[in-house]
């Protein structure tokens, strides 16, 4: 079977069995703080698992793309040097909310592994929780017996914590679980040894295949474990794994999965893949990392040098740094298995399909500025003038300015027969772990229900208050700032979403009339969560929540304008315009695009022509709600990559032919509303990404105003002149000619002082010393006079001061024949005298100056200035 029969086998089996299939969620994650990226595919129904959102379909099915690089779950350093640990991969999975459990789950994996996808039982294993008594959790007696209907009792094997009870990081769901593992082992070697002592050995034979989590409990900050409303079954199999196995390969690589990319990176590298342990690794880890790298950056992630931005930028240069060391590319070579990758995938996961061209582009970009980065941190190294090893603080400087992995530095070391201080590097990187850590921490206490209820009820799109009641709310700490999160029954106030900004407003107690501010909301693995600065002293009784209107309305003007802007954009500019991220607010929007070139004057007042039509056409909303997501994709709706869209979605009309968007956030019921759109600038932010910031509404009725005013000021100053443009050109032509002519009569007054300064000169001992105060405007003027001198008189020593604006400077200037013969330095001696006018400064040991503030001491260290000679 092919990759793509095994996958789509897995899904249609579990469709068979009433589950729902649903598409796999963005790999990176937007709307819960203990994530970065996609881990598990799971993730994307944690907020059903907690009981926070209405199950839809109680059994779910699906390939999830999955990234393990950071926090708990972390692969990376695995990933290349062993058979099956992988940045990037895919997690098949079927789900059951409160609907079957442990019986039919393993049912269900054991008849589609041995009956369907035909794996001999005989090299099968399984695990089940042995329990553990230090958190009061008991041994999974129920999968064990479960379990012995299937496979013989030497083939249960009892697991612990670590391995036997699943937990997605330091909070949330978490329950027991059933691992299935398979011995890939030849016949005759399953012979000498018995599968079951090398189950979660690291055998890279004998290997973990799916695993079956019996979700009952939530972890608490504190610790302890809540269980969970309803009990669920969350299933994972590795999908590179499974593929290994059905197609009888030892290796994850050996499959169809990688052998397209690895075979083209050994054809242009000139190498055999399997000839050579280095050079395998190499390809290896750049056809994993490529994956990885190519679905962030396709799901609106771009690389930067912050959070999950920094992660990719990283596991970007990883990959370069191998095929720079071992494969010798030392041209950009990474982009060009980004469309090889898409066509792998098309029909899969599309989002990288569409978008290849803008991906390869980012990923070129970054190796042209890696590459070059790389040669300088090379040519540092080789510069080193360290003994046997090489300093920590050096290493971790290769690290953090060059992005030099560890692995390279201690590389290089050792081919010049030298070691890295690992203690040091560890210890400089740890204290910038603690400074990221510090600067970004959030420090969220559990849960405290005040009332029992559903999920909360947003009314938003069509009221600005409600009568509601507080559900629930916690503490949490960020850069030692303490504030609360609220969720409330009913909610009229928008959770941060799609670019645009949460909602503000208030919150009164109908019992007690308290008032509390809302600052923000946000959403948060589905929930709506309300930030306010303290707790209402009475919780019980209903509260009034009111949003504040005018930031909504403002809000709303460029929200709606961004919907007319993209539209714009695409018909000035081309159809490959994408929206690659936004920020909409009271003040401005921000809008970031897929494109590749600098937009011109022309392309700008275009764009603003067709949008201020829009506006004064006046256009009314069209807002469908609730329309099945595949409907709307076929009516040519407009939808954002790397945005996580339901089974139904909410559709923003502005003229069926013009403006028709995919979109959650708050709108103008017309778009006269919008009342005048204007962009203030646009400029590159990334490779292929322009960001244009515009404003509306009242902010460009002010920025009009204010302009209009300016002209007028500038007229009157010219008294009123029809043309005052061309006046005003003329002014500055006459002004840039007067300043030439001024510069040309302080020139010529620096020149005549350098008779009067030869005159002074003092042979000491052959040196022709001068010392001397002198009235000129300007530095370059007194650097005129200086050089002036110097070229006229042999073996000079002179010292010039002046004040300049009512600073003083010092000046020093020596014949080049001095400097070598006396072992003169212009600037140690400068920054001496400079002392005397409380300054500073330096140079070239030929000519240096300094400045300071008293120009009382002047005199004082042009006298001293003799001691020098």
């Amino acid at each position: 079977m092919t990759a793509k029969e095994i996958r789509q086998t897995f899904l249609d089996f579990f469709k068979a069995k009433q589950h729902h299939i649903v598409p796999s969620a963005p790999i990176v994650v937007k709307n819960d703080p203990t994530l970065m990226f996609t881990n598990a595919g799971m993730n994307q129904f944690k907020d059903l698992f907690l009981g926070e959102a209405a199950i839809k379909y109680p059994r779910v099915a699906d390939t999830q793309r999955c990234l393990r690089v950071s926090g708990k779950h972390n692969d990376l350093e695995e990933v290349g040097i062993d058979t099956y640990h992988h940045t990037m991969f895919e997690m098949l999975g079927n789900w059951s909310f409160g609907d079957y459990f442990k019986k039919e789950a393993i049912a269900w994996s054991w008849e589609l592994l041995t009956e369907v996808y035909k794996i001999p039982k005989d090299q099968l294993y399984v695990s089940v929780f042995q329990g553990d008594e230090s958190e009061g959790l008991p041994k999974d007696t129920e999968a064990y017996e479960i379990w012995k209907q299937y496979v013989p009792e030497e083939r249960i094997i009892l697991g612990n914590k670590k391995d036997n009870f699943w937990e997605m990081g330091d909070t949330g769901p978490c329950g027991p679980c059933s691992e299935i593992h398979v011995d890939c082992r030849s016949a005759e070697e399953r012979k000498d040894a018995k599968g079951k002592d090398l189950v979660n050995a690291d055998h890279p034979q004998v290997i973990e295949i799916w695993n079956n989590v019996f979700m009952q409990f939530n972890r608490l900050k504190d610790g302890s474990l809540k269980p969970l409303p309803a009990k669920h079954v969350d299933t994972g199999m590795g999908f590179e794994r499974l593929v290994r196995v059905l197609q009888g390969k030892a290796s994850n690589y050996d499959t169809d999965v990688f052998q397209p990319l690895i075979q083209f990176i050994a054809r242009k590298a000139g190498i055999a893949y399997g000839d050579d342990e280095k050079t395998d690794i190499a390809m290896r880890v750049m056809a994993d990392h490529i994956r990885a790298i190519s679905f962030v950056v396709a799901d609106g992630q771009l690389p930067s040098n912050n959070k999950a931005g920094y992660v990719i930028r990283r596991i970007l240069r990883r990959a370069v740094r191998y095929a720079y060391t071992f494969l010798n590319f030392k041209e950009p070579f990474l982009n060009e298995l980004v469309p090889l990758l898409a066509d792998q995938f098309e029909g899969v996961f599309n989002e990288l399909f569409e978008q290849k061209d803008f991906v390869q582009k980012v990923v070129l970009e970054e190796e042209v500025s890696f590459l070059r980065t790389l040669a300088t941190g090379i040519q540092r190294f080789e510069k080193y003038e360290g003994k046997d090893v090489i300093d920590g603080d050096f290493a971790f400087e290769l690290y953090d300015t060059f992005g030099f992995p560890i692995d390279l530095t201690d590389l290089m070391a050792r081919e010049k027969g030298m070691s890295v201080d690992m203690e040091g590097f560890n210890k400089a990187l740890d204290v910038q772990k603690n400074r990221s850590r510090a600067a970004t921490a959030i420090d969220t206490g559990d849960w405290v229900v005040i009332n029992d209820g559903d999920e909360s009820q947003f009314i938003g799109y069509d009221y600005l208050n409600a009568d509601t009641e507080i559900l629930k709310y916690r503490k949490i700490s960020a850069k030692g700032k303490e504030q609360y999160q609220l969720v409330l029954s009913i909610t009229p106030f928008y959770a941060e979403g799609g670019g645009q900004v949460g909602d503000q407003g208030y919150l009164t107690s109908n019992k007690t009339g308290q008032k509390i501010r809302i600052t923000d909301t946000k959403k948060e693995n589905g929930l709506t969560v309300h930030f306010v600065n303290e707790l209402p002293a009475d919780f019980s009784g209903s509260f009034y929540a009111e949003v504040e209107e005018d930031l909504r309305r403002d809000t709303e003007n460029n929200h709606s304008a961004t919907h007319l802007m993209h539209a714009a954009l695409k018909q000035v500019l081309g159809n490959h315009v994408n929206q690659k991220g936004s920020l909409v607010n009271n003040d401005l929007l921000r809008f970031d695009i897929s494109h590749f070139a600098k937009l011109t004057d022309e392309e700008i007042k275009e764009v603003e022509d067709i949008v201020n039509e829009k506006i004064r056409a006046n256009i009314a909303l069209k807002e469908e709600r609730n329309v099945p997501y595949q409907k709307a994709i076929d009516s040519g709706v407009t939808a954002l990559f790397g945005e996580k869209y339901g089974e139904f979605v909410r559709v923003i009309t502005f003229d069926d032919d013009f403006s028709k968007e995919l979109c959650g956030g708050t709108h103008v019921k017309a778009t006269g509303q919008i009342g005048f759109f204007k962009i203030i600038s646009e400029g590159a932010v990334a490779a292929g990404v322009r960001r244009i910031e515009a404003i509306t509404g009242t902010k460009s009725a002010a920025v009009i105003r204010e302009q209009f005013e300016l002209v007028q000021h500038i007229k009157n100053l010219l008294n009123s002149p029809k043309d005052f443009v061309g006046v005003l050109g003329k002014i500055i032509e006459e002004n840039t000619g007067l300043k030439k002519e001024i510069e040309k009569n302080i020139t010529e007054r620096a020149l005549a002082l350098r008779t009067d300064l030869e005159s002074k000169i003092e042979n000491i001992d052959g040196v022709n010393f001068i010392v001397s105060k002198v009235d000129l405007p300007n530095a370059d003027a007194v650097k005129t006079l200086a050089y002036a001198v110097k070229g006229a008189v042999q073996n000079l020593f002179l010292v010039l001061g002046v004040v300049i604006d009512g600073k003083p400077q010092l000046t020093v200037a020596i014949d080049d024949e001095l400097v070598k013969a006396k072992n003169y330095n212009a600037g140690q001696i400068v920054r001496e005298l400079a002392k005397d006018i409380q300054g500073g400064g330096g140079g070239q040991a030929f000519y240096a100056t300094a400045g300071g503030k008293d120009a009382n001491g002047l005199d004082k260290a042009l006298a001293r200035a003799k001691s020098f000679v």
